[in-house]
């Protein structure tokens, strides 16, 4: 099965694009809290989106779902949930979430009434998940690198794949029937660990979604919209033919060999400090 799609966008336009080609969900992002201070000097997405682009986007979707990520728990959570749902959002994302109570008080604030999405992203969150995942109401789990390396104090966000960290979640989620994804990919052939690596790591740890990375397709630099439109239209088609060759060709050594490579470059990284 390909990989469900997702990209973070509050331009109606560029949403119209990512639909027609293929992204599964276009995400909303209104999570700031406390986002500035974690992940103070990276170069990290800081979101300028609002509610208002929810009720914009909305109604441009007719394939692809809506996707808005709220701010974590706090007092106005349920307020900021029913504001979300009554403006279309049809999935709702939890960040930063750290224990069964906050997740628990999450999930009565939506009470069914759309998909739920808990960002794993603390150690606190890795460390309690068996116990959140007896909790109902979860429709799925996405596992966040960047803030999941900073929680655990890790130099760079691939040594959760090097260090069995990834695995390790997604086994644990696989073995209680909860669809995961984790991180973001950029365009084949790019990516400081390339594209094509990551891919076939979802395969072999059975992920079903993930989100198209700022550097997948960079609105900030790339401003023309039949530029943007080529970068979705070629790029996601070679994503999608090199998925079809995964699931028809790679065998149980293919997998076995690129976590090999996988844990090689993550190692060069770590000892050249490149990209860090």
């Amino acid at each position: 099965m390909a990989l469900k799609l997702m990209y973070i966008t509050n331009n109606p336009k560029v949403a119209a694009i990512a639909q027609k080609y293929g992204v599964d969900r276009v995400w909303i992002d209104l999570e700031t809290i406390g986002k500035e201070e974690r992940q103070k000097g990276m170069n990290t997405v800081k979101s300028n989106h609002s509610l208002q682009d929810i009720t914009t986007i909305k109604p441009i979707l007719t394939t692809s779902e809506l996707l808005v990520r709220i701010n974590p728990i706090n007092k106005d959570t349920k307020k900021e949930i029913d504001a979300v749902m009554n403006a279309g959002a049809d999935m709702i994302m939890l960040p930063m979430w750290k224990n069964t109570g906050e997740v628990n008080q999450f999930l009565e604030a939506v009470n069914k009434r759309c998909k739920t999405i808990l960002l794993l992203e603390t150690k606190e969150a890795d460390e309690c998940l068996s116990e959140v995942l007896d909790l109902t109401g979860i429709d799925e789990v996405h596992i966040g690198l960047n803030d999941l390396h900073l929680s655990y104090g890790l130099k760079h966000m691939f040594e959760l794949f090097s260090n069995g960290t990834v695995e390790r979640i997604c086994n644990n989620l696989k073995a209680r029937g909860i669809p995961y994804g984790f991180g973001g990919i950029a365009k084949l052939g790019s990516g400081e660990l390339p594209a094509e690596k990551i891919v076939m790591e979802h395969y072999r740890l059975g992920s079903t979604r993930t989100i198209l990375s700022r550097s997948f397709c960079n609105t900030d630099v790339l401003r023309e919209l039949f530029k943007i439109e080529k970068v979705f239209s070629e790029n996601i088609k070679k994503l999608r033919d090199y998925e079809e060759y995964i699931m028809e060709n790679a065998t149980l050594e293919d997998f076995k060999r690129n976590f090999t490579e996988i844990k090689e470059i993550v190692n060069e990284i770590l000892v050249t400090g490149r990209g860090m």
